[in-house]
């Protein structure tokens, strides 16, 4: 019998077994088995219904008929670890086994460490390795690492003796190795060599793969031959790998040329794992020798023994050799795949940097009397690749005069350029075009033309019917691309139509999806729908995101629900989302936002203290709050902590900060922080000197000020139009008229346009100054240079003349105003 907890008994009401839909079904007899357990415990009830169900209930019914009871998800949350444990050792293998995935995966059980190990070993006894590993794995990471010795102990204690012991272990090790806790993984083979149990050849290459850069290489490849394992190719591979990052290039050739006197036939992967390694270290001519001898031991390179070898070629700058080896690919019956042409592709890349490309296009073109289509595919490849379109649609059009179809590859290159360039509607010519070369269009091509209509403002949703009318596979990327595009636009109502569309075909299973609807709702400010779509996705089943918290937390800090978007980030912890350095600089930016510094640097404390690395963004935050309080020294002291960190600030921290000082009028400190720039290799920008020049023309000295001005100048930096308007302005103020004056045909000598606003700007001050004479001069000149003047800047002057007594200019600005419509007053 069936031993009750010492916990007090919950007590569960007859008709559950008499009258629940989910149970009605259960037959006389089984009825008479549940009278075998007491009726008024909740794990006894669990037990009996999965062992009392007729044999043709199958574990599918028997599962949703305990997900769908309320029964069931009101008591799951008050079941105890221990309790589960006894339930999964009382049931059937297969039962134990749906069981404890679903408490797992749809309840967010926690299981004992007991249960996990007890599942562990029926996978392995079912043979379900691949389940076994994932599930190994969810178990490691939630211990982490150093959890090696506490696993062992379990194993040893509670399931020695265990048929499918040897299995589990093993696996324990292998999972280990494979999530990079290498230390915990050696701790599991000690354990085993102790037990006798034998690692497999899977977890041997795994600790290779982990160790390769170090000398244990070579003990671990001992240690496999001893134990009398057979190395595989991808072992031999593995070790030639590691030979080759620790430099040992003779030690590598020597062990290769052992492994082929011990091996009947050689092995193709061990060249290429060799021919990678010396290429990664720049060795071409090694990998280039490896290669002929394939041919010496009757190997035939395959497609990834060309890729490498071109792709070495590529980045040392050979191009047209690395060329010449896919032609000579194809020569061998190998023809080139996407990865050669992506391989080539970056190879023009990186020689269009150089301005090369067009020769070695001509060089191809010329050499061969005829160019083929592995000729054409390339060039037009490399030359969208550079960005050079025109060439590559240049080059389609001789391939079609010379009657060659262009292939799948073209198309996708042309299409990829023409799209990243801006050009949709050639690339929808071109996507139609494709049905006359007998191709259909494939999943990047059409993704590829949606993302760049939707970028553009144009949704493409007839396109993506389109995609389904021709049987493309499809994938969320094109659903995604087109919400994105609706939702830019700021049409939230055919966003969400288009997102209730696709819910209703059952295609909302992907939480970007939702992540973009919640992100299009927040910035529309409509936070309330964003909060509806997180509770949908909940319902669905749908695990929210890191994105998904920062998005909703954003929208609950611009609608300055200050309150609540703490609440949420306490909250991400128990979906399992741990908070982000974005996270809480989102609410620490709001808190300063509203003057709440205090609560900004609380969350600072609170972020370090969780371990979550503040980044330049974060500091900004603070350094900002702190200058708004007029705490500049606090400021400072906050870069210096960035800069103790490692974290290197940009322009823009450095601009904030300068400007604050301007504004104390501390310049001394400001160009200090400028120097400080400079040192720094952060180049100081437009902004920096335009902060700068505003800064002594308005709280300090224009002598200084036109000084950096023409420092600048004879320096040859560009200087922005701002500058000269500061300028000018200050001048005009000061009453120095020429050299406003001076100032003011420059500007307009460097190419800028100069609009009414700059004339207005000056023709007040003069006036304000009462410097009507030069006032008019500037008004003339507006005039002459055929810009009309508005109704404020003809009153502003009108009335400054006939204060002043300018009776004739009066009149004459009287009589321009009644010609341009004004009504004077």
């Amino acid at each position: 019998m069936f031993r009750l907890t010492t916990r007090q008994r919950r007590l569960l009401p007859l008709r559950f077994f008499t009258s629940s839909p989910a149970f009605c079904s259960i037959s006389s007899a089984a009825a008479a088995a549940v009278t075998d357990f007491p009726q008024n415990d909740v794990v006894s009830q669990i037990i009996c219904h999965f062992i009392s169900s007729p044999p043709r209930y199958s574990q599918r019914l028997l599962l949703n008929s305990l997900r769908n009871s309320n029964w069931f998800r009101k008591e799951v949350p008050e079941l105890e670890p221990s309790e589960i444990d006894s339930i999964i050792g009382k049931i059937s293998s297969q039962s134990a086994i749906e069981f404890f995935f679903l408490l797992q995966n749809e309840f967010g059980f926690k299981h004992s460490q007991n249960s996990q190990f007890f599942i562990a070993h029926l996978l392995a006894e079912k043979r379900r390795y691949r389940a076994l590993f994932c599930h190994m794995r969810v178990v490691i990471e939630d211990q982490g690492s150093g959890s090696a010795p506490l696993l062992c102990e379990l194993l040893l204690k509670s399931f020695r003796g265990w048929d499918s012991n040897h299995v589990v272990w093993d696996m324990l090790a292998f999972v280990y190795s494979r999530t990079d806790m290498v230390h915990d993984a050696l701790v599991v083979l000690t354990k085993m060599k102790d037990l006798n149990i034998r690692p497999s050849i899977m977890t041997y290459n795994s600790l290779l793969h982990n160790l390769r850069e170090t000398d244990r290489v070579w003990d671990f490849y001992s240690e496999l031959e001893d134990n009398g394992l057979q190395p595989t190719d991808y072992t031999y591979s593995i070790f030639l790998d590691g030979l080759c990052r620790q430099s040992l290039v003779l030690e590598a050739i020597n062990f290769l040329r052992e492994i082929n006197k011990e091996v009947a036939e050689p092995c193709v992967v061990c060249f290429n794992t060799l021919m990678s390694g010396f290429c990664r270290k720049g060795l071409i001519g090694i990998a280039k020798s490896l290669f002929c001898m394939m041919f010496k031991y009757g190997l035939i390179p395959d497609r990834y023994s060309y890729n490498i070898l071109i792709h070495g070629l590529c980045v040392s700058g050979s191009l047209e050799e690395a060329l010449a080896f896919a032609v000579d690919m194809e020569k061998h019956g190998l023809h080139p795949d996407q990865v050669t042409y992506n391989i080539l592709s970056k190879g023009f890349r990186l020689l269009g940097t150089m301005n090369g490309v067009w020769k070695v296009s001509e060089k191809m073109l010329q050499t061969e009397a005829d160019p083929g289509l592995l000729t054409y595919t390339i060039l037009i490849c490399g030359n969208c690749q550079t960005g050079n379109i025109e060439e590559g649609c240049r080059l389609r059009e001789e391939m079609i005069s010379k009657g060659l179809k262009l292939n799948d590859i073209s198309y996708r290159a042309l299409l990829s350029g023409l799209c990243r360039n801006g050009q949709i509607n050639e690339s929808l010519s071109l996507l139609s075009e494709l049905s006359n070369d007998g191709l259909k269009p494939d999943l990047f091509m059409f993704s590829m033309v949606i993302h760049g209509l939707c970028k553009q403002g144009e949704v493409a949703i007839q396109l993506y019917r389109d995609m389904f009318l021709n049987g493309v596979y499809q994938n969320s990327f094109p659903h995604r691309s087109i919400l994105i595009g609706l939702c830019e636009k700021r049409t939230m109502f055919k966003a969400r139509s288009y997102f209730n569309a696709l819910a209703k075909g059952g295609f909302i299973h992907d939480i970007v999806l939702y992540n973009i609807m919640i992100d299009g709702y927040v910035k529309v400010g409509n936070v309330a729908d964003a909060l509806g779509l997180y509770e949908s996705l909940l319902e669905k089943g749908i695990p929210p995101t890191v994105v998904t918290f920062n998005t909703l937390i954003n929208g609950l800090c611009k609608a300055r629900k200050l309150a609540q978007a703490r609440k949420w980030l306490d909250g991400m912890k128990m979906h399992n989302v741990e908070p982000t350095t974005v996270s809480y600089t989102t609410i620490m930016n709001a808190f300063c936002e509203v003057g709440k510094l205090e609560d900004t640097f609380e969350l600072f404390e609170e972020m370090k203290k969780n371990g979550i690395e503040p980044n330049q963004v974060t500091y900004t935050v603070l350094m900002k709050g702190l200058c708004k309080r007029g705490k500049l020294e606090e400021s400072v002291a906050i870069l210096r902590d960035m800069l103790a960190k490692g974290i290197s600030p940009d322009q823009n921290l450095y601009n904030a900060l300068i400007q604050c000082f301007c504004k104390a009028r501390d310049f001394k400190r400001a160009f200090q922080l400028h120097a400080e720039m400079v040192q720094l290799n952060i180049k100081p920008n437009i902004v920096t000197y335009n902060i700068l020049i505003n800064g002594l023309c308005v709280y300090g000295d224009l002598i200084v000020a036109e000084k950096l001005f023409y420092d600048l100048q004879c320096q040859n930096f560009k200087l922005p139009k701002v500058a000269f308007t500061t300028l000018i302005k200050a001048n005009c103020a000061k009453g120095d008229v020429e050299k406003a004056m001076v100032l003011f045909r420059q500007m307009a000598e460097t190419g800028f346009e100069i609009s009414l606003k700059d004339y207005s700007a000056v023709i007040n001050r003069l006036c304000k100054r009462s410097l009507l004479n030069d006032a008019m001069d500037f008004f003339r000149m507006m005039l002459v240079d055929g810009i009309a003047p508005d109704q404020q800047i003809c009153s502003v002057i009108h009335y400054s003349l006939h204060q002043a007594g300018f009776v004739i200019a009066e009149f004459q600005v009287y009589v321009l105003m009644i010609k341009f419509g004004f009504a004077p007053g």
